[in-house]
């Protein structure tokens, strides 16, 4: 008689962001029928879990980015018993800019099934509410904490077309904005969502210019970002190499005029700015 555990099943639960009621009936019970929960902050799953008046009888362990690697194993093995493994972040879906995926891909390579009980997505709920094209947008998530490696990376995404998501940290929102207006332009269209689902959610709209003003203050709660993708510019970069020109013929600063164009005609700050410099050079 084979007396091998069937495999167990691992289960990405997705946990409100904000607000408590948006629990669903499959989380709860998925939550009751768990024989372990892997869990961001243990803290936050028993107050929430408190909130919702849920009872437990699962082995609660911590699963954070520190020991994320290490536990995934303790997990796996836990699925070879026959277990039921439920893993939450601290709001949101696990494996969106949380933990989860990499005990999700040692599950599906070691054949073990994965089941996903879909929940509120701050991604998903600050792009509708941004008023920006949501037929096609990507997700980049947290952008590096150093700033030239965040500079670095905008300056990468100022020809994409899609609609950008991003999250950031609430003290970082200024420096985060005063970036991206110099990549992206200061007339992009953006939005800033805030405690999204909470008593103060709050979604700001306007120009990265505009935002960059309302945020030089400070702003509470937990961030999104929404950003409007790039317009396909009628202008090429040699075209508007006399645009430039003539603003800084009619006394306007290099760079401000550089900016100005930029921003107008929808091409990359930098790439038009080395342009420009260069062809300022050779009429020297």
């Amino acid at each position: 008689m084979d007396n091998t555990p069937a495999a167990g099943l691992l289960v990405l639960a997705g946990t409100p962001i904000g607000n408590t009621e948006d629990a669903s009936p499959a989380l709860r019970r998925v939550l009751t029928e768990a024989d372990v929960i892997a869990a961001e902050d243990t803290r936050r799953l028993h107050g929430m879990l408190g909130r919702l008046g849920i009872t437990i009888s699962a082995r609660v362990v911590s699963y954070f980015d520190g020991n994320e690697a290490a536990r995934a194993g303790e997990l796996l093995a836990a699925l070879a018993e026959g277990k039921k493994v439920v893993v939450v972040s601290d709001a949101g879906m696990p494996t969106v800019s949380d933990p989860g995926y990499r005990v999700v891909a040692a599950a599906v390579e070691a054949g073990m099934p994965v089941r996903v009980v879909p929940g509120p997505s701050a991604v998903l709920v600050a792009l509708a509410l941004s008023g920006l094209p949501t037929d096609r947008f990507c997700f980049e998530g947290f952008l590096p904490r150093k700033g030239g490696e965040r500079r670095r990376r905008l300056a990468e995404l100022a020809t994409e077309p899609r609609t950008m998501v991003f999250f950031e940290a609430p003290h970082r929102l200024p420096e985060f904005l005063t970036d991206a207006t110099a990549a992206l332009g200061a007339g992009r269209r953006a939005s800033v969502s805030r405690e999204l689902t909470k008593t103060y959610e709050e979604t700001r709209r306007g120009t990265l210019a505009e935002l960059t003003a309302w945020a030089a203050d400070g702003v509470r709660g937990e961030i999104t970002v929404v950003v409007e993708g790039a317009v396909a510019s009628v202008l090429s970069v040699a075209d508007a190499l006399p645009l430039v020109a003539e603003r800084v013929a009619g006394g306007e600063p290099f760079s401000a005029a550089v900016a100005s164009v930029a921003a107008d005609s929808g091409l990359p700050r930098k790439a038009l700015y080395q342009a420009a410099l260069a062809a300022r050079k050779d009429s020297h």
